[in-house]
């Protein structure tokens, strides 16, 4: 006895409820070509690409230290002791993933949308928004992680790691990345020309400089931690931080599952925003 088809009445309230998932329709398949596509064109521009490593190298070179032969040792909000240095690397790693995926979502994605309108040749293919927006951002946070990735090389090589633990922070730089690369995403859809960029520095230097990258929490009065608490990219540190130096602790979860939440809040935003410029 076979079994009997569904009909159009019965299969479409599933067809209904698939269409208001945020990423509907999606293939990782096709969004991997998107990625392919990225990494040909930066096989070209392979020395921009690889710069981006450069600017937390030499933040490490100069304050941590630079300025660390001055600061001395410092006491973390978890009580642990560590040199300068290894209280400033673990937080310029994490700001190496945030960056590098801030400039490629934010950046290089308004280029292609507004200018060399790039999506309107990719939605002449089988690929969709959603497709296009994850596409591009799996390619931002892949060149967050291959700062990470060569940044943590370079703290393995000055003797800043100091537990098994830190085989944890390149993923969690991932995840950094993630997060940011997608709210980077959703933002670039709202921006109107470039000089929209300067709202995008004023949101990303202050996360660099307050979210404890160059002192602990402790030292702002409590109002002023309390929102710098709200901030993702000190979750990021903390978690970095946390693992490379072994304080690992329950308290990590509460910062992977903030940077998991905020990634596909902005992903299912940007994948919006992107379906509605371009098929208007």
């Amino acid at each position: 006895m076979t079994a009997t088809p569904a009909t159009p009445a019965t299969a479409r309230p599933a067809a209904l409820l698939l269409r208001v998932v945020p990423l509907y329709p999606l293939s990782p398949r096709r969004a991997g070509h998107l990625v392919y596509r990225n990494l040909l064109v930066a096989r070209r521009s392979w020395l921009v690409f690889v710069s981006g490593f450069f600017e937390p190298f030499f933040y490490l070179l100069s304050i941590g230290v630079g300025i660390g032969g001055l600061v001395g040792d410092v006491v973390t909000d978890t009580g642990a002791a560590l040199s300068y240095q290894e209280f400033v690397a673990p937080a310029l790693l994490a700001s190496a993933a945030m960056n590098g995926a801030v400039y490629d979502a934010v950046f290089n994605l308004y280029f292609k949308l507004r200018h060399a309108k790039t999506y309107d040749a990719v939605l002449a293919t089988p690929l969709s928004a959603a497709d296009t927006a994850v596409g591009e951002t799996a390619w931002a946070l892949m060149r967050g992680a291959v700062y990470s990735a060569a940044f943590l090389v370079v703290m393995l090589g000055m003797g800043l790691v100091g537990s098994w633990w830190a085989l944890l922070a390149l993923p969690a730089a991932v995840l950094i990345g993630f997060a940011f690369a997608a709210v980077g995403l959703a933002a670039t859809t709202f921006l109107r020309g470039w000089q929209d960029f300067e709202f995008v520095q004023v949101a990303v230097l202050p996360l660099f400089l307050f979210s404890t990258t160059f002192y602990p929490l402790s030292t702002y009065p409590r109002p002023l931690q309390v929102l710098v608490e709200c901030t993702p990219l000190y979750h990021g540190i903390e978690l970095v931080r946390g693992l490379v130096t072994g304080d690992v602790g329950w308290g990590l979860l509460g910062s992977v599952a903030y940077l998991l939440v905020m990634g596909l809040v902005g992903l299912a935003v940007g994948a919006r925003r992107l379906e509605r410029l371009l098929l208007r």
